[in-house]
């Protein structure tokens, strides 16, 4: 057989992929004889430029477009720095804020926590005070000695007339009248704690009857009309004992409770002061220690030096024992004045005694608001200052050595003169002799006088168990001013020596009383600082009393309420207040304003 190689099928496809492989070699070995000619003869530079010419386009291009839209770009760009900036500052801001807030909460918190402990501490320093003082009155104004004396008379009386066979005389029949008023007396006596069957009354003996009725013949009507007289005297001593130790009373409890709001209030905000300074200053312990450094800390400028707190409480020593006798005094006179025509026999309604209770309150505080503001409280709460160191030996805060040091040294070595103490003192002056320590006095004693008479003596004289009631009735009932002295004579004990105290718990509901404590608590910062030798400023956080309803009026035991407030009409600045703005009259207005 005869043909060509391409006329193969095989051999054609061999061919076929030979020629493709010489072609293929040709190639590579013309692009290498190229970059071998480049590499050896430092090739032309236009032919480079024509090898990157695609790339220079591309940069070009790109830089056109760079070039025209620069603008835009520079806005975006600014836009999106700015916003990144803005929004890392209010973060910033926002966590200091929330930071700040949540501090703010704490320290609020914390001011909150340690005034409403305070008030905690006022509440049991006035019971724990009140005792003295009361016993002192009690022993002074003894009601119970006089209502003894009126029933051993009554008691000689009856041996007379037993040892006597004569029929009874004018006198005698008197005599016997008076000692039907004792009857009631001792039959309502029994409510006051002291009955009849407590009382030791010696029994005359016979010889004693017979020489009492040989006297009562030989003297006659005279001795009768002498024993008359001295029984009438017995009952206006009785009346107005009664009436002026249960009011004495009252006053030195209002009293009391005030000053004590004052003095735990001021040392309060000295010990605040102190934990804040130390925060401030880096100063504070890390933990809390349990041990008392008080009487340590010799410099720490504000309220742990305990000698100094110590000596400025020891001063309502004053008022438990002396004060209280210039109060009584001040009330006994008023008692007389209004009382004092009264007898035994006389039959008072409620309405009548409400209204002369109102009248010695009048006599006591003042009848117009005006006259109350001028009423001068300081001298029953704080000694003179040349009696001071007196104070401080009867309390025996001085020891005998001290004494005699004080003695002989001048008035600028003396222990109650130190800077501190006296600064203590002298705001205290300051703080009663405002016009807001007299009004809230007088709520208070509004407060009590109206849970005495509206309350304990309408239910226990009177009879009268709500006033909403039965107060058409009440008007009309009348009953012995012996029942009504009765009464008294147990409100008296109450008062002084109740537990828990009613009379106490009734004042201190009275919303202006928390204010004026917030006030002395929150106020005045700036005065305390500035005897600070560093320096170092705080900032004060204001105490806002919670409302709540005062003390019931309307009623004829409870004084007008003051138709000016305390912001209005006084025309006065607290003496004890640096700055203008902060006055005492506008930091109690803020405490006391309704949310």
């Amino acid at each position: 057989m005869t043909g060509t190689f391409d006329d193969i099928p095989y051999g054609g496809r061999v061919r076929k992929g030979l020629e493709d492989e010489l072609w293929s070699a040709a190639l590579l070995h013309r692009a290498f004889s190229r970059l071998r000619y480049f590499v050896q003869k430092q090739a032309d530079p236009s032919d480079v430029e024509s090898l990157a010419a695609p790339d220079r386009t591309m940069l070009e291009a790109t830089r056109r477009w760079f070039r025209r839209n620069r603008t835009p770009l520079a806005v975006s760009v600014g836009v999106v720095g700015a916003g990144y900036v803005v929004t890392q500052y209010v973060m910033g801001k926002i966590n200091d804020a929330r930071e700040r807030m949540s501090s703010d909460r704490i320290a609020k918190e914390n001011l909150r926590r340690r005034f409403e402990q305070n008030q905690e501490d006022c509440t049991f320093t006035v019971l724990a005070l009140l005792p003295s003082a009361t016993t002192n009155i009690l022993e002074a104004m003894n009601t119970e000695r006089i209502t003894y004396e009126i029933q051993k008379m009554k008691g000689q009386t009856k041996s007379l007339k037993s040892g006597s066979g004569s029929p009874p005389s004018i006198a005698d029949t008197t005599m016997t009248e008076d000692d039907g008023r004792s009857m009631v007396s001792s039959s309502v006596q029994s409510e006051s704690g002291v009955h009849a069957s407590q009382m030791t009354v010696p029994a005359p003996t016979s010889a004693a009857v017979g020489g009492a009725a040989e006297g009562a013949q030989q003297d006659g009507g005279a001795a009768a009309q002498k024993s008359r007289k001295s029984k009438r005297q017995l009952w206006d001593d009785l009346t107005i004992s009664s009436i002026t130790r249960a009011f004495t009373l009252l006053y030195t409890l209002a009293l009391l409770t005030m000053l004590t709001r004052v003095q735990l209030n001021l040392l309060g905000r000295r010990s605040y002061l102190s934990s804040v300074i130390s925060l401030a200053t880096g100063t504070a312990q890390a933990t809390i220690s349990l041990e008392n450094n008080d009487d340590d800390g010799l410099d720490q400028p504000y309220g742990n030096d305990f000698e100094t707190n110590r000596r400025y409480l020891t001063f309502s020593w004053w008022l438990l024992n002396e004060g209280w006798k210039e109060l009584g005094q001040r009330v006994e006179a008023a008692v007389r004045q209004v009382f004092g025509h009264l007898s035994p026999r006389d039959l008072l309604s409620f309405e009548q005694f409400s209204e002369l209770t109102l009248a010695v309150r009048k006599a006591v505080e003042g009848a117009t608001p005006e006259e109350r503001r001028a009423a001068k409280w300081l001298p029953y709460l704080l000694p003179p200052r040349d009696k001071e160191d007196h104070v401080l030996r009867e309390s025996g805060i001085l020891e005998e050595s001290t004494v005699m040091l004080s003695e002989s040294a001048t008035s600028q070595s003396s222990p109650s003169s130190s800077p501190a103490v006296r600064r203590l003192l002298d705001e205290t002056s300051d703080l009663i002799e405002s016009p807001s320590f007299t009004h809230v006095l007088t709520l208070i004693l509004d407060a009590g006088f109206s849970l005495l008479v509206d309350k304990k003596l309408s239910s226990a004289a009177f009879d009268k168990p709500d006033l909403a009631e039965s107060e058409p009735r009440t008007s009309q009932v009348v009953v012995l001013l012996p029942k009504i002295l009765s009464v008294l004579t147990r409100q008296a004990h109450i008062i002084g020596n109740g537990m828990p105290n009613e009379y106490l718990q009734e004042m201190e509901q009275v919303a202006d009383l928390e204010g004026f404590a917030a006030v002395v608590y929150s106020s005045n910062w700036e005065n305390e600082i500035h005897h600070d030798d560093e320096g170092i400023m705080a900032s004060a956080v204001d105490v806002r009393a919670s409302d709540v309803p005062r003390a019931s009026q309307g009623t004829a035991a409870t004084f007008p309420s003051q138709t000016q407030g305390l912001t209005q009409g006084t025309g006065e600045e607290s003496l004890v207040m640096v700055n203008p703005q902060s006055s005492f009259e506008n930091a109690w207005g803020r405490a006391v304003d309704s949310k």
